[in-house]
């Protein structure tokens, strides 16, 4: 009887450890299955998303040319510009993105969608297209690196070097780019300030499609941006203005005083004349 209740707790305790190995096998399985799923609903959704062929820093250059070398004169002239240029915002497609870079330090930048932070642009442009490349409007955005021939952006970025030979088919390609840029945003039917606008664009980016060194881009210059070296010049001189006049100030009485000083030992020194 003794015999058989102990074979008895035997094969029970045996059968116990059988399902509990059973159990350990198939959890890992059951875990690499969930993995596999998630990786296969990841890869659908970038199926799903399409694929972006365009330059986000040279569309990032380009806009910077826009910005800091056409629209101060845009704004100057109070004209609008029609979305149907393509030097419109809206046709960026990157820039709803670049309105949400939030460049906290030299080191710090964040973004504004989910608030992480990065070190470099760089990074948190790859955070981007990881990310949030489902914010992408690329069903009526273009890219607008594919302006950056006629807005020069070689230029801008040091890419041009000054040995390379000018290719006269690609200048005259690009400075066909410019004049259609030129008459679709600014159409000179619309009125003076439209013309004023085609003409200089024609002369800010247009002119110095050509092998002739001497014209270059944005001849007419520039948004005017306030130097941190000479701000920096004139805080200092605004601080020590003060003091040098309290220097001179305080030379000059000290002249007035030794000068009073000489003329009465110099009277006190002096002999009468014998009568």
């Amino acid at each position: 009887m003794g015999k058989t209740r102990a074979c008895a707790v035997y094969n029970i305790f045996l059968l116990w450890m059988i399902l509990q190995l059973y159990c350990a096998a198939s959890s890992p399985s059951q875990s690499q299955t969930n993995q596999g799923i998630d990786v296969a609903a990841s890869r659908n959704l970038k199926e799903e998303q399409p694929e972006v062929h365009c330059s986000r820093e040279r569309s990032r250059a380009a806009w910077k040319i826009i910005e800091e070398y056409l629209m101060p004169f845009v704004e100057k002239q109070k004209y609008q510009l029609s979305s149907q240029c393509r030097l419109h915002p809206s046709n960026d497609i990157f820039r709803d993105q670049e309105k949400h870079k939030i460049h906290v330090d030299i080191n710090e930048w964040r973004c504004g969608y989910c608030k992480k932070t990065f070190r470099a642009e760089k990074y948190l442009d790859q955070h981007f297209d990881n990310r949030h490349n489902n914010l992408l409007n690329v069903s009526h955005s273009k890219c607008l690196a594919d302006l950056c021939g006629a807005l020069h952006c070689d230029f801008v970025m040091n890419l041009q070097s000054h040995k390379t030979k000018c290719n006269p088919a690609a200048a005259a390609r690009n400075r066909h780019l410019c004049e259609n840029l030129a008459d679709s945003c600014f159409p000179i039917i619309e009125g003076p300030s439209a013309t004023r606008l085609h003409e200089f664009f024609l002369r800010q980016f247009c002119d110095a499609h050509a092998c002739s060194k001497a014209r270059k881009p944005f001849s007419r210059g520039g948004r005017k941006r306030t130097s941190v070296f000479y701000l920096a010049i004139s805080v200092l001189v605004l601080m020590f203005l003060p003091l040098f006049y309290l220097i001179v100030y305080l030379y000059q009485r000290e002249m007035k005083t030794r000068t009073t000083q000489l003329k009465c030992i110099s009277k006190h020194g002096r002999k009468p004349k014998p009568s």
